[in-house]
């Protein structure tokens, strides 16, 4: 996945956070703008090419030693980013570097 074109479309403000994303980051106590730099400077760790209604991937960044996923996807037609779902990761679903899932 082309991380460049989802830090585009943040940068330019053109993204949008599902609704049950921001109860989630409430619920986790997580801030926004921790979010969009998890986009804007982490890493892809996965790709989900086949998403609908549009393909996604998984970023990882390190934030005060706090470990962050955010799930974004993106439409290339309109450079338009949805962040999807965002979370601290836990050792019981990834190994200790946070970006390998657990078999």
């Amino acid at each position: 996945m082309n991380l460049a074109s989802f830090r585009k479309a943040i940068e330019k403000g053109n993204y949008e956070w599902k609704k049950h994303t921001l109860i989630h980051l409430a619920e986790r106590n997580i801030s926004q703008g921790s979010i969009l730099e998890v986009i804007l400077k982490g890493e892809v760790i996965e790709d989900y090419p086949e998403d609908r209604p549009f393909p996604s991937c998984l970023i990882f960044k390190m934030i005060e030693n706090k470990p962050f996923h955010a799930v974004v996807g993106l439409d290339a037609q309109n450079q338009k980013a949805y962040i999807i779902t965002a979370y601290e990761p836990t050792l019981d679903k990834f190994e200790p570097d946070f970006k390998t899932r657990r078999k």
